[in-house]
């Protein structure tokens, strides 16, 4: 045994030159896939209560993967757009 597992997983994979082909920088990568997985993990901790009120896994994943990997997998795969435009509080 050498190892060296055949297909890396998790934050290897998928590598991040391709992840950059979606975004503009590695920053603006680092809070998107940031954002999302916070997303993804509000979803798994809503099941319990069957309450539903963020977006599951959009690409199929397992119980044990962690959140910030399975977004990175959904921006790979194209399936989010990122809207980086600040967002700004009203005043009334």
């Amino acid at each position: 045994m050498s190892g060296i597992t055949a297909q890396p997983v998790g934050i290897t994979n998928p590598p991040i030159d391709d992840l950059l082909t979606h975004v503009e920088s590695k920053y603006a990568l680092v809070v998107f896939a940031a954002r999302r997985a916070r997303q993804i993990n509000t979803y798994n901790q809503q099941i319990s209560d069957g309450m539903f009120t963020t977006p599951g896994p959009l690409v199929e994943s397992s119980p044990d993967e962690k959140p910030i990997s399975i977004a990175l997998r959904e921006v790979n795969e194209g399936l989010l757009t990122m809207d980086m435009t600040p967002k700004t509080a009203e005043t009334d």
